[in-house]
């Protein structure tokens, strides 16, 4: 049999057998499949973390999330882009009628058949995307986000050039190939962490003989990490939250009461004027992005009523209730979540599917919140300043 796409590497007594696959082609699938059978190793490590592999054992995944728990554990933005490579995934299975990551699935199937012990050697992809995050400034999140809804409406079709490329890339890198050339800094957290990542989970790997399923473009670099120790502790660390946002999080709010208050012991005229003006930007503003996500009415005036208070205390977000109500009225059927896969592929499915609805009315109404505390603080400041004068 051909050794093209294999690497072998012998370390402190064991062999590691590194199958570099391209993630949109049957033949490495096919490959994986005699490999394992003619080497019979002791491990299988498949380049998956628990929520991926679970994703691909379990065709009913979306039926078991928690919309409530996503919205409670601030991770409506973190499901949208997990939505995100699923729709990229289905796009690239309708256009080549290929099912990315089959390779994977052949070896879960070979390590149960041969008797191997299963690894699952990539890092958790929601620690990968909370290190993305923290590497890049609010108008990279910005970027990423649009980059990320781009994703998932696109319709152009995938060139072959640019499918070739995509052979050497797993899915999330292939995803993200054009953000990551706006900000190379995130070739750390997508790429270089992951091989130091894999590399460690491989050669940890139990036995004396490894077989590693890896996508092409990890295995020069996992060939390099391998014969060094990582620390997986700190490769698993979620980035360290910067002081700022805090700090910056709470003096705004103590500083647009304090104005007011002030305001209306000089001139409780002026400070009533900053107060409606503060209630109607922050409320309509969250009302108008919720509506934007086709809220209902009630989810609306939730995000009308809650913004300015919310705007006023950090820890606490408008869509975030929204979201709630929005989702306690339009509650999702098992039908929404079987049929998620294929709506967030049209920009009518997005919208019109009850999760997906769910998350945009949490970010959108969010998004509106925070520009009405920007206009609505501008406008405090500016009757503030004209009280004075």
């Amino acid at each position: 049999m051909s050794e093209e796409n294999i690497t072998r590497l012998h370390l402190n007594g064991k062999e590691y057998v590194l199958i570099g696959t391209a993630h949109v082609s049957k033949n490495s699938a096919e490959q994986v499949k005699e490999v394992i059978e003619r080497e019979q190793p002791d491990s299988v490590c498949i380049e998956l973390d628990a929520q991926r592999f679970q994703s691909v054992k379990d065709n009913n995944k979306w039926k078991n999330t928690d919309i409530f728990q996503v919205i409670r554990d601030k991770k409506a933005v973190m499901l949208l882009m997990n939505l995100a490579v699923s729709s990229f995934q289905k796009r690239m299975a309708k256009q080549f009628g290929i099912r990315p990551g089959e390779e994977m699935i052949q070896g879960i199937e070979s390590a149960e058949e041969t008797g191997a012990e299963l690894v699952l050697a990539d890092r958790d992809i929601q620690i990968t995307f909370s290190r993305i995050w923290g590497n890049i400034s609010f108008k990279g999140k910005a970027m990423l986000l649009m980059q990320v809804f781009g994703s998932i409406f696109s319709r152009e079709e995938i060139s072959e050039e640019e499918l070739e490329k995509m052979k050497q890339q797993d899915t999330i890198n292939a995803m993200l190939q054009e953000f990551t050339e706006h900000f190379p800094d995130l070739k750390k957290p997508l790429i270089d962490e992951r091989d130091q990542y894999l590399s460690q989970k491989i050669k940890e790997a139990p036995g004396k003989k490894i077989v590693a399923i890896l996508g092409a473009a990890h295995v020069p670099g996992i060939t390099k990490e391998i014969e060094k120790e990582q620390d997986l502790e700190k490769l698993r660390a979620r980035p360290p939250k910067s002081k700022w946002p805090k700090v910056i999080g709470w003096t705004i709010p103590i500083l647009i009461i304090g104005i007011i208050a002030y305001t209306f012991i000089t001139n409780p005229a002026a400070g009533w004027q900053q107060t409606i003006s503060w209630v109607l930007w922050n409320g309509s503003l969250s009302a108008i992005g919720a509506f934007v996500a086709l809220a209902h009415p009630l989810a609306a005036l939730t995000a009308f009523v809650a913004a300015p208070f919310t705007s006023l205390n950090p820890l606490l977000a408008a869509g975030w209730f929204a979201g709630f109500v929005q989702a306690y009225i339009k509650r999702p059927n098992v039908g929404d979540f079987d049929s998620l896969a294929d709506d967030v592929h049209s920009v009518k499915g997005f919208w019109n599917n009850k999760v997906t609805r769910i998350l945009l009315v949490v970010v959108f109404a969010n998004i509106g919140s925070s520009l009405g505390t920007l206009i609505g603080g501008a406008d405090v400041i500016r009757v503030f300043i004209q009280n004075l004068s």
